[in-house]
């Protein structure tokens, strides 16, 4: 795992994140983005299991369904593709072929009614 991929992870999971996880992870998966939705999964996971609302009357409420909410929409962008993983394969049609490829087109009135 080089650098660019520790600082992906790291900013998709956060700074407190112990790299040594990340690494072995990376070994066995393989890729950033497989390595990032195992820790945000395993995060929904234990979010899951407890209870989503804790009340002591008159002294504090504390809510965990907007964490929840948003670990799913991280997880979905993820398999989604979004953000780009530095290790992604490139998507067809993106190599530096295409890139350096101009295209022309002309413009023509239209004739008037």
């Amino acid at each position: 795992m080089d650098a660019s991929i520790k600082a992906w992870l790291l900013a998709q999971l956060g700074e407190a994140t112990p790299t040594a996880d990340l690494e072995t992870r990376y070994a066995r998966l393989g890729t950033a983005r497989a390595v990032a939705l195992e820790v945000l999964r395993g995060r929904l996971a234990a979010l899951l299991q407890q209870p989503v609302t804790v009340n002591v009357s008159g002294v504090v409420g504390v809510g965990f369904g907007e964490n929840i909410k948003a670990l799913e929409r991280q997880i979905t962008a993820l398999e989604a593709g979004i953000p780009a993983a530095p290790d992604d394969p490139a998507a067809p049609g993106t190599d530096d072929t295409s890139l350096s490829t101009l295209g022309v087109f002309f413009l023509k009135e239209r004739p008037r009614r």
